[in-house]
């Protein structure tokens, strides 16, 4: 199948856009939170980490968008074309509690902000980010995924501003920035965060998403010059929203690193914040929380445009919109309705997630090195080689997330 004539005819960068819906799992809440924990805890220490981690990513999502372009179907139905009818209900369940947690730390973190924004108690914030989550997607029903594309990017790029507004008011230490590059640990704790970090980064449902945005934004072209050009043009998408996803993410780890090390009630959002109020100003603190209301509005968005083609994908039925929003978003207000700390409630989900990696990750590229499904588009060996270590590393440092977390 052929795309549309107007899409063959476009310029490269109007080809765009699927990838930086994606990068918005890249930063949100739970990357907030993993993030400013390290750098007020261990400086500079954990900031190859950073860098590691959106590499894998990149390459794990160049991955699932090719897996869409050639072969014309998302990650979840290429698993359900391949599993019997038992294992795909018993698949998809895994993925819905997957969903679930992405939901919880995304509705927690937009609470959160619009607490520090306007003193609104965590619940009523919850009610108005499911709200608007609901909103922008209805906007993605009714204006098609173009349109929806455009709010998300806009999102991100405030997401980036609020964020990185404030390495221009403190720079760090370009020395103690280039120290941080050399991979080490220091003790126990910094292992629990790396893999917090990790695994805030390369998350499951954004791993399945990427498959069907690049299918329904370019459909499903034949092999030949169109699918090779799309191809370039997607890794050239990858590349740059990966860059932006990193550069907020090192600016979340270099402003706690620079300003909060040592400073005592860091290890929570609300902490953070007043922390960066005290050294930076109120000016800079409202950027932050601005940067954080909008990531979790695109999150908690972007998370069930996900959940929406995990369920339709396994179980090979589309379901209205209101019902996949309400069955992750209602599990999330009930944490927040219970009294559960936030940061807390933030952590345990991004353990949960981490139980959902190897999941997305092990079918991804076993069927990206399928060159029945793939043909001249499979993986080189080289790639394939690649994907599996960065599959082992991710799902080997969640396993050290998960561990620790249960003995601490």
């Amino acid at each position: 199948m052929l795309p549309p004539a107007e899409t063959r005819q476009r310029p490269t960068w109007l080809l765009f856009g699927p990838a930086f819906v994606a990068a918005i799992a890249y930063v949100d809440p739970g990357n907030v939170a993993a993030n400013v924990s390290a750098g007020a805890q261990f400086g500079f220490l954990l900031v190859w980490v950073i860098v590691l981690a959106n590499i894998m990513a990149g390459l794990v999502q160049y991955l699932s968008a090719k897996l869409g372009l050639v072969t014309g179907r998302s990650l979840p139905e290429a698993v359900a074309d391949n599993t019997r009818t038992r294992t795909r209900i018993a698949y998809w369940l895994q993925a819905e509690l997957v969903a679930m947690a992405t939901d919880l730390a995304e509705i927690v973190g937009g609470a959160i902000a619009l607490y520090l924004l306007f003193d609104l108690p965590l619940l009523v914030g919850g009610v108005i980010t499911g709200a608007v989550s609901m909103g922008l997607l209805a906007v993605q029903n009714r204006r098609g995924q173009n349109v929806f594309e455009r709010v998300i990017t806009g999102l991100l790029l405030v997401i980036a501003i609020g964020f990185l507004t404030s390495l221009f008011v403190a720079p760090p230490s370009a020395a103690d920035v280039a120290d941080g590059l050399v991979p080490r640990f220091d003790g126990a704790e910094s292992v629990l965060l790396a893999a917090a970090m990790l695994g805030a980064t390369v998350m499951p449902h954004a791993v399945y998403l990427h498959s069907g945005l690049a299918r329904d934004r370019h459909g499903h072209p034949d092999a030949g010059p169109q699918r090779r050009r799309l191809l370039k043009a997607t890794r050239y998408d990858v590349a740059l929203a990966m860059l932006v996803a990193g550069a907020v993410n090192m600016a979340m780890l270099l402003v706690a690193a620079t300003n909060l090390q040592g400073m005592e009630n860091t290890d929570s959002i609300e902490g953070a914040h007043a922390a960066v109020q005290q050294t930076l100003g109120p000016t800079v603190a409202l950027f932050f929380a601005i940067g954080l209301l909008a990531s979790g509005l695109a999150s908690t968005s972007v998370g069930a445009y996900a959940g929406a083609m995990i369920m339709g994908g396994l179980l090979r039925r589309s379901y209205p919109l209101l019902l996949r929003r309400l069955i992750t978003l209602i599990p999330a207000l009930v944490i927040l309705a219970i009294g559960v700390d936030p940061s807390r409630a933030l952590v345990l989900s991004q353990v949960v997630l981490s139980f959902g990696i190897p999941f997305a990750l092990i079918p991804l590229i076993r069927l990206t090195s399928n060159r029945t499904l793939m043909g001249g588009d499979v993986n080189h060996r080289l790639t394939s080689a690649l994907g599996w270590v960065v599959a082992a590393l991710i799902i080997l440092l969640n396993v050290v997330l998960i561990y620790l977390t249960v003995m601490g």
